[in-house]
């Protein structure tokens, strides 16, 4: 079902609405990440649509206008697919693709589609399948309408339902196959962490595309797939880090996003065990997205859903070298001063200031600014978790300006 295949771009519109949780410039936020999740699918976007509604219309989510002028839109630019940015019931996809005639998708299945193409091991495309058919289950009697033709009459009557139930059967039993062979897997995986002995474990946690493979591969000399595009890094990927003489392990997990489905929440578990069993997380931050806030909110979500919100986190805000404040004009008078316009330090001095000193950390891993003082934090806090755990191994880690200024004496005196 998730095979690997060379990908066209498809041309693509895109439609949200605005209502009491989302105004305008929310809106305007989550269909421009919305376009970067359709141009990593390999679609090409030509137009957002969107409506002002207090509720979605429960047959066709947006009101009949609106949907007049879409399906207008589809036919004067040969529009191959239309993407909404909520998530779409059985029935209001079942509506919407037969009043279109096209291809419709929801955030959710966009999602599940990129998780397809950038799964590369079998227990990521294990994941993968189950969230896809669980998704599919409740869509399958809108995946029949060729039998509408057969309106009833003498020996029509059941052969639709009978091949609508027969797939519901199949994808349950492939449900059932597939939990099954996830618990296996999740018990090696389980035995494969308890072996891994009493060494700190570090977990790299933060929104998709923030730069933690790029941090994982800096810091642990390793090479963690990179790419400037949604979910990249699929695989959890555990290295084992010394900083001075201290080692720990250091995993990288999938990145969150908003809006992220239940269903990959529910098949990738044994992904965010990482996050669970975890000592301490390193909640990465991409300091030059103008929505980084959102980003923090949405990953403290979903680590409060899995129980793990209140671990020793080091909040550590990366791309600083990309990180531009919006400018006023001196001339301008009428536009007001908002976090928008905050340097760097002006950002200090606000809630992350109550974070603690210890506890927040700006960086550039790619161009490795500000990296020893970024080791220290970790360092530091490693070593705190590994001396509470283990009192009589407290001579073997000094602290970290110790360490390094008993570094430099071994270096003179190599050098004398």
């Amino acid at each position: 079902m998730i095979e690997r295949e060379d990908i066209n771009f498809e041309r693509s519109v895109i439609v949200g609405i605005i209502n009491r949780d989302q105004d305008e410039a929310k809106l305007n936020e989550y269909l421009d990440e919305l376009e970067f999740l359709t141009i990593t699918a390999g679609g090409e976007v030509h137009k957002r649509f969107s409506q002002k509604l207090d509720q979605p219309n429960p047959k066709t989510f947006l009101g009949t206008g609106k949907m007049e002028e879409i399906k207008y839109y589809i036919v004067e630019h040969d529009i191959h697919t239309v993407i909404f940015d909520d998530e779409l019931s059985p029935a209001q996809q079942k509506n919407i693709s037969r009043l279109l005639d096209c291809k419709v998708l929801d955030r959710t299945n966009l999602i599940l589609d990129i998780f397809a193409q950038r799964a590369q091991t079998s227990y990521a495309r294990t994941q993968v399948e189950l969230a896809q058919f669980q998704y599919l289950l409740p869509r399958l009697a809108g995946m029949w309408t060729h039998l509408e033709r057969q309106r009833g009459g003498i020996g029509m009557r059941g052969p639709g339902e009978t091949e609508i139930e027969t797939d519901r059967r199949i994808v349950r039993d492939r449900i059932t196959l597939l939990r099954e062979k996830l618990k296996v897997i999740d018990k090696q995986m389980a035995s494969q962490r308890s072996n891994r002995g009493a060494m700190v474990r570090v977990a790299l946690v933060g929104y998709t595309n923030v730069g933690k493979s790029t941090l994982m591969n800096a810091i642990g000399k390793s090479e963690v797939f990179v790419e400037n595009k949604l979910f990249a890094t699929l695989d959890t990927t555990v290295r084992k880090i010394v900083i001075g003489n201290l080692p720990f392990l250091l995993s990288d997990t999938v990145g969150f996003i908003r809006k992220l489905p239940t269903q990959l929440v529910e098949s990738f578990k044994s992904t965010l065990d990482e996050v669970r069993e975890a000592d301490l997380l390193l909640h990465v931050v991409d300091i030059s997205h103008h929505d980084f806030e959102d980003h923090i909110a949405s990953v403290n979500e979903i680590l409060k859903d899995i129980k793990s919100d209140d671990k020793p986190t080091i909040m550590v805000f990366n791309k600083i070298d990309a990180y531009h404040p919006a400018v006023i004009a001196e001339d301008d008078l009428m536009t007001e001063r908002t976090s928008r316009h905050y340097s760097i330090e002006e950002w200090k001095k606000t809630w992350m200031n109550k974070v603690g000193p210890d506890n927040a950390i700006f960086i550039s891993a790619t161009n490795k600014e500000n990296f020893e003082e970024f080791r220290k934090t970790v360092y530091e806090a490693v070593r705190h978790i590994h001396v509470t755990r283990f009192p009589y191994n407290n001579f073997l880690y000094p602290d970290f300006d110790h360490l390094i200024e008993n570094n430099e004496n071994e270096e003179k005196n190599e050098d004398e």
